[in-house]
């Protein structure tokens, strides 16, 4: 890369130097990118739209964030990495000894100069993979790697390690270090220049195949995820440009939450949605407007519900009694009933969907006709089929075989028609697991129904008996631990062409219907052949913090791996006992001690106890947050109940009444990951304050 930094002997003047001359080439490129003048370069409107769509989506790629670094690495190799001969073979090996190296500076997005020389270049080129990946032990052709450190967007520092260099040894990064327990307040930040050589591996695993990621607490899961989103963005932009992508989370709160990461990385067609919204079908006129019992919902929520669904779809075919007649000027063709129950049988057989199958039956119908015709010395051509297919003979027999289904109207007979369902579920559901998905009182009609979200999740698996999905190029889905079988069927019908990153931790599922474990999960994704990553080393929760949570753990996942953290801050850590009556007084200044720290704070509860700590923080003259709000200099503190708490992070938590997290929950076992969840939530100090004793593994 030519240098673009006048000679200077700081090193650092030398770098914020080259830094200048790359914002002023970012602004230039867009500058570019908006004087485009694309009058009379298209042949019609509809290709002058989307070429002028594709523009402004280029020109919002290009703004130059003021305080997010536009680089943060750099690369010295010891030879022009990828010189290859026309062969393919290296012509140039490298120079331990020593000779000229070629520099590149590893940032969020690719920046050129005039001449179209890279003076930036983004961190998913495979030339920057060693900033990531290289070590003492495996330096990967490197030099040099330096790593710059900012404040706001001004480069104030750096750091430099010589690969190569036998006389220089192993040695930590105090500015990755920093930069992993910087006080954090706002929306999720990327982590593009903290990526360890785990993560990067996970990140840049090809397209072709599904990736399952079990990630303790504060092990970047979600983080990796997103970076793996655009990584496959940047090494497969035009399949995945057709096909699409999809970031799938557990609520709208976590969605906020994280959706500033894949613009900072100039990702911007991504889109994110809830399971609740993926399986939404407002033009069916299904409102979800109730809940159902943690044991219904389950219920509903079990795998056996699809073969239900298939049984009760499958009974709307009737097998034919008499014969279609069908009248072609002077003469009638005969098809018989038998012969139409055999076209029916074979159609039943392939195991097509509904939908379709009902519109191949028309057809196999006006076949057997044109056979007949041919048989009569007739020579009919396949605009005649299609004739004798529209006839109203022909029409009136598919409506009585094979009749329209609507599958809402299909749901609601199974939830509001005892006998209905008996005749489907019979060996599938027993008679009381029977009782607790009927509604005690039917519903009327499709809109009158208080539909639940895990109706929601029935209504589209019988869509989709009828008619096929739309399948994505790539799913992201995170906190996939907290779906039922059911829910991960929907999920894997958008990506059934695809391929999908699925995001966990088995210890913090906190729905009744929580996996087991990841195999399952992915049988009913559809994606069995997966490969399941584990990450165990925490790079944002505290060693006591993390220590004092996975006490849990044989508890609540006993097969699980403890966490460890590589934070060399050990965090602040305090759990108080106080009396009943000074709990909200005790909670109230462990917020006011939070405060005193730099970055967000987290005052996380139980859902009952939600109401209380809000008068009393309005009391006491403490501002604060929702969940989904963002936290700033001047609101950082968010009052979260435990159930929304999952995937969130705060500098500072303060955990009120752990036993009463545990008690608002269906079971112990529900309860007490719940729990787990609320207590990794903090990446430089938690408070635990409780009247009541603590839980038994805690105590």
């Amino acid at each position: 890369m030519p240098s673009h930094a006048p000679d200077h002997p700081d090193p650092l003047a030398r770098e914020r130097a080259h830094l200048t001359a790359s914002r002023s080439a970012l602004r230039t490129m867009r500058a570019d990118a908006e004087a485009l003048d694309l009058r009379d370069v298209t042949a019609n409107w509809v290709n002058a739209e989307a070429l002028q769509h594709q523009v402004s989506e280029r020109i919002k790629a290009l703004a130059d964030l003021a305080h997010t670094p536009l680089f943060f690495g750099r690369l010295d190799y010891l030879y022009a990495p990828g010189a290859e001969t026309a062969e393919g073979a290296e012509d140039e090996q490298p120079n331990a000894g020593g000779g000229s190296t070629d520099t590149f500076y590893i940032g969020r997005r690719h920046v050129h100069d005039a001449d179209g020389d890279p003076m930036v270049i983004d961190w998913r080129a495979p030339v920057s993979q060693p900033f990531y990946q290289a070590s003492k032990k495996a330096p990967m052709d490197i030099a040099l790697r330096r790593r710059f450190g900012y404040t706001g967007g001004e480069l104030t520092a750096y750091e430099d390690e010589h690969l190569s260099d036998p006389a220089e040894g192993e040695q930590s990064s105090k500015l990755l270090q920093s930069e992993i327990e910087r006080p954090r307040v706002g929306p999720m930040r990327d982590i593009v220049a903290t990526i360890q050589p785990e993560q990067d591996e996970i990140v840049r695993a090809g397209i072709g195949g599904t990736v399952c990621v079990q990630g303790a607490p504060g092990t970047g899961k979600t983080a990796v995820g997103l970076h793996r989103v655009a990584y496959l963005l940047y090494a497969h932009r035009e399949r995945l440009a057709r096909s699409g992508t999809l970031v799938i989370g557990p609520n709208r709160s976590f969605l906020h939450y994280i959706e500033q990461v894949l613009p900072a990385l100039g990702e911007l067609q991504v889109a994110q949605a809830t399971v609740e919204d993926l399986v939404a079908r407002p033009a069916l006129g299904v409102e979800v407007r109730g809940a159902d019992p943690a044991d219904t919902a389950r219920i509903k929520g079990d795998a056996r519900m699809a073969e239900v669904l298939r049984r009760a779809l499958r009974s709307y075919v009737t097998m034919p009694t008499e014969p279609c007649v069908v009248v072609r000027g002077s003469r009638r063709w005969r098809v018989p009933a038998y012969e139409l129950e055999e076209i029916v049988q074979e159609l039943l057989a392939r195991g097509i969907r509904y939908g379709a199958a009902r519109d191949a039956l028309p057809q196999r119908i006006a076949h057997v006709v044109l056979v007949r015709m041919e048989q009569a010395g007739e020579a009919p051509d396949d605009r005649v089929q299609d004739a004798v297919a529209r006839t109203p003979a022909v029409k009136a027999a598919v409506k009585a075989i094979w009749p329209p289904v609507d599958p809402a109207k299909l749901v609601l007979r199974l939830l509001s028609e005892p006998d209905f369902l008996a005749e489907h579920a019979d060996g599938i559901l027993d008679a009381d697991e029977q009782k607790a998905v009927l509604w005690a009182k039917p519903a009327r009609s499709v809109k009158s129904a208080k539909w639940s979200p895990a109706d929601a999740v029935l209504i589209d698996e019988a869509a989709d008996l009828v008619e096929r999905t739309h399948s994505l190029g790539h799913v992201v889905l995170d906190e996939a631990q907290d779906l039922s079988p059911m829910q991960y069927r929907a999920v894997g019908r958008r990506c059934t062409t695809g391929s999908a990153t699925i995001l966990g931790d088995i210890a913090q599922g906190t729905t009744p219907w929580a996996t087991a474990g990841w195999k399952e999960a992915l049988t009913h994704l559809g994606k069995e052949g997966a490969t399941i990553e584990e990450l165990t080393q925490g790079f944002r929760v505290p060693r006591e913090v993390i220590a004092y949570a996975s006490r849990l753990l044989p508890a609540i996942a006993p097969g699980l791996s403890e966490a460890t953290s590589i934070r060399e801050a050990a965090g602040d850590f305090a759990v108080r006992a106080v009396a009943p009556a000074e709990l909200d007084t005790a909670v109230i200044a462990a917020c006011r001690e939070a405060l005193t720290h730099e970055g967000s704070i987290g005052l996380i509860a139980a859902e009952a106890r939600i109401p209380a700590l809000a008068s009393a923080l309005g009391a006491a003259g403490l501002t604060h947050l929702s969940p989904g709000e963002e936290t700033s200099a001047e609101a950082r503190l968010t009052l979260v109940p435990a159930t929304l708490a999952k995937g969130l992070e705060y500098d500072y938590v303060v955990l009120d009444e752990p036993a009463a997290v545990v008690d608002g929950e269906p079971d112990e076992r529900t309860g007490l990951r719940r729990l787990y969840v609320a207590l990794t939530r903090a990446v430089s100090g938690l408070t635990v304050v409780h009247a009541a004793p603590l839980p038994e593994r805690l105590a």
